[in-house]
């Protein structure tokens, strides 16, 4: 796997959560912070979003907003309208179903149609390159700009329009798309400048975060991971602590300790096996960095997520770099 579908799969902890705003015009709607990546998706006519700071950004048809740090925004038909709290968008709250929430005078006709949901992030354990991204993220619907993410759109709108047999299974997953296709976008335009955007484009360096990553339990040595990257051993650690913001093994150990959360979450094996299937040789060497990363034991923080043991989805990382 890329560095980017990694992340993309080990930093979420549920399954995306939406529901479909209808605006009656004059309508406007409070959207409460979320813990996680909240989104916009406009499905038809056109709005305003007015961030908690900032300048209002105008959207059209086809336009998709990404607020990384889940801050606390409006959307109206225009800045003036005073808003009302949208129903269901406390994070926990959102339906996974899609739900229509009705804004303005129900009397008059649809002005505009929002998909607006969020993937809930585990905020304790946030990866580097959702840190980096901006507070908003916008992807507008240009003619042939990003043909899979316009695709992906086309789709969700078919689907929240005639519904089917597997309806919101397919919205989950379109959802998935959508965000790793607009995360590909923006860091293809802007990563060359921004935080963890060069790590990314470096053929080297990305090459060895995918090894890190795919193989954590591995007695991985600054010497072993310069080889992998083909550079001298000095140079490669130069290049990566620059790059990535923290020393090859410095990283590692982080790697190790979401793999092993996600192991507590999401099975029941011991904690041998997980401590083995990390590099740890043993259940005390393991636990004892567990608690330092986290502040508390491995066998506590199973007890405190067992809604999560039986989940299918991939949950993980987050922010602790």
């Amino acid at each position: 796997m890329d560095v980017l579908s990694q992340v993309i799969d080990s930093m979420r902890s549920g399954r995306p959560r939406f529901a479909r705003i209808a605006g009656h015009a004059p309508w406007a709607g409070r959207f409460r912070p979320v813990g996680g990546v909240a989104f916009h998706v406009l499905l038809r006519g056109a709005c305003t979003l007015i961030p908690h700071a900032g300048d209002p950004v105008a959207l059209s048809m086809g336009d998709v907003m990404l607020l990384p740090n889940g801050h606390g925004h409006e959307l109206a038909d225009s800045p003036g309208t005073e808003p009302e709290d949208i129903p269901l968008t406390r994070g926990e709250d959102f339906r996974l179903e899609p739900q229509t929430v009705p804004l303005g005078f129900s009397g008059r006709p649809v002005s505009a149609v929002v998909l607006s949901g969020m993937f809930p992030v585990d905020d304790n354990r946030c990866h580097p390159i959702v840190n980096d991204l901006p507070d908003l993220i916008r992807m507008p619907a240009q003619l042939g700009h990003e043909p899979p993410l316009r695709h992906v759109i086309d789709l969700l709108g078919a689907e929240l329009d005639k519904p089917g047999i597997g309806t919101e299974s397919a919205i989950g997953s379109l959802l998935d798309a959508l965000l790793l296709f607009a995360l590909r976008a923006w860091y293809g335009e802007h990563g060359a400048l921004v935080g963890w955007g060069p790590a990314l484009n470096d053929r080297a360096i990305s090459h060895v975060l995918c090894r890190i990553n795919n193989d954590p339990g591995r007695p991985w040595t600054v010497h072993d991971l310069g080889a992998e990257a083909g550079l001298s051993r000095s140079a490669f650690a130069r290049r990566f602590t620059t790059l990535v913001g923290r020393p090859p093994l410095s990283y590692l150990t982080w790697v190790r300790m979401n793999a092993a959360a996600q192991s507590l979450r999401e099975s029941d094996e011991p904690l041998e096996t997980v401590a083995r299937k990390i590099g740890y040789g043993s259940e005390y060497a393991f636990a004892t960095a567990f608690k330092r990363h986290f502040g508390i034991a491995p066998g506590a923080y199973r007890r405190q997520n067992p809604a999560t043991l039986k989940r299918s989805q991939r949950p993980l990382s987050n922010r602790q770099l």
